[in-house]
């Protein structure tokens, strides 16, 4: 009720309007504007002759704002992303991941109490229930590790039932220590699942989480020690992957942040919501992206082909990854700091030839009119690959390193969802273009369609086929 009265506080403070003259009846009608913005609701006075409705059709949501939040914010135009009011530059400087993800949720930086208690509860949590070891140890050796960590974050529900609202009560959320709680699971947990995805792809026993170590050390050593008794991560490989972490940590109302506020709408539980997100986060055009950026360099193969490969991309005969941004029409910020992390990466465990190509490719970009006019900036995407591909990550598991940070992001808008009572149950409207109102026709009397219903067949089937077909 306070941010509907907050909401009709600006409308009304505002003299700002949007006049729309409808050609249909001939009125006229003032629409508020406030903040550049105005309410779809406010649309609803304008109806046709017959009673309907007038709504706005906006596929893909290119120009629509679902909520109102002050977690992050972007300015594409200028190049700039902050975390709560703090540029990403200064972050990525001074603070640490852990840090970062208590600021995105709780809405302000920790004191050093807070932090090390914060930090002590994260730990606690990365101690995950024993059933899981068994679900992870199940999948097949060649199971993709994302596909693994989605359903082991949907299984997480299922063993506690009392963070469950479905089980306990819509309202358990309410109460802030529960809430905490599945904070304090969820950001400890899903370094530990990952571990466990990794070593079980590669066919070693999992390692037990280090309560000495901090979230990144801890998270690299129980992916990487073997039989050492002392074996710790090297400090500047665990320093780069806190600041990519921090640079992953939230982006706004992406895919998978939306598909976090869409299902928490639904009052499904956070495990759910949250692998619902990984879902999302899944595909390729989405947390894929730096996956395809190192596949794509390594089919140009060097630098003297770069130029080709540009003039197929101009021609359509060629995708161009890790460059432009839905949001940003200028350069990335995050990808200025990723590409100083690379050489980081590099004087520690050697150049990736991928490099010289992805800074040739950068140059002649930079300078070519078709990318500038098309505000075709390197992006994020395009130094992470690098990186975790020199530092020895299968492709496979460049999602994951993406999952890992942004469900501090997550759990933000999952916060701020549950605190925002002017959020509903998400439900859009469809323009329905399909048949009108028709009779049922037995099927002894229906015409033939050109529906095509044929699947792929595998070779082991060609026996079978022939057998059955005889």
């Amino acid at each position: 009720m306070i941010r509907i009265q907050q909401l009709g506080q600006q409308f009304n403070a505002t003299k700002s309007t949007l006049t729309i003259k409808d050609s249909r009846s001939g009125k006229q009608y003032e629409i508020p504007i406030s903040n550049n913005f105005i309410k779809a609701s406010d649309l609803e006075k304008i109806k046709d002759n017959n009673g309907s409705i007038i709504r706005s059709y906006d596929p893909g949501y290119m120009n629509t704002v679902n909520c109102t939040s002050k977690i992050s914010f972007i300015d594409g135009d200028n190049g700039i992303l902050e975390y709560r009011g703090y540029p990403i530059e200064q972050l990525a400087e001074k603070s640490t991941y852990l840090e970062v993800a208590f600021l995105l949720i709780y809405g302000e930086l920790p004191t050093q109490l807070q932090y090390d208690k914060w930090c002590k509860k994260i730990q606690t949590h990365t101690f995950v229930h024993q059933d899981l070891y068994g679900l992870l140890s199940q999948f097949r050796y060649d199971a993709h590790p994302m596909g693994m960590v989605i359903s082991s974050l949907s299984a997480v529900s299922t063993l506690h039932p009392e963070a469950n609202p479905a089980l306990s009560g819509q309202n358990i959320y309410a109460d802030q220590k529960s809430r905490n709680k599945q904070i304090h699971r969820m950001i400890g947990s899903i370094t530990t699942i990952t571990a466990l995805a990794y070593r079980n792809r590669i066919g070693r026993q999992p390692n037990q989480p280090h309560q000495q170590l901090g979230y990144v050390d801890n998270f690299l050593y129980m992916m990487d020690r073997l039989n050492e008794s002392n074996y710790t991560p090297h400090p500047t490989i665990a320093k780069v992957l806190d600041i990519l972490f921090i640079l992953h940590a939230e982006h706004e109302l992406n895919c998978s942040t939306s598909a976090v506020r869409h299902l928490t709408s639904s009052g499904v539980d956070i495990y759910t919501a949250i692998a619902g997100a990984a879902a999302a986060l899944y595909g390729p055009k989405h947390g894929g992206a730096n996956e395809a950026v190192l596949r794509m360099l390594e089919k140009i193969g060097s630098k003297q082909n770069i130029p080709q490969f540009i003039e197929n991309v101009k021609n359509k005969k060629a995708l161009l990854f890790g460059f432009g941004h839905r949001v940003y029409k200028s350069y990335d910020p995050r990808a200025k700091i990723v590409k100083q992390l690379a050489y980081q990466v590099f004087d520690l465990v050697g150049k990736d030839p991928l490099i010289e190509i992805a800074l040739e490719l950068e140059k002649i970009a930079l300078n070519d009119k078709y990318f500038k006019d098309r505000s075709l900036y390197p992006n994020v995407d395009f130094y992470t690959g690098i990186i975790y591909k020199a530092l020895g990550f299968p492709t496979d598991m460049f999602p994951l390193l993406f999952a890992i940070p942004r469900i501090s992001g997550w759990l933000a808008h999952w916060c701020e969802f549950l605190d925002d009572p002017e959020n509903k149950i998400v439900r859009p409207r469809q323009n329905y273009q399909g048949y009108k109102t028709r009779e049922y026709v037995p099927i002894d009397q229906r015409k033939q369609t050109d529906a095509y219903i044929h699947a792929p067949s595998t070779s082991f089937s060609t026996r079978r086929n022939v057998s059955v077909q005889k």
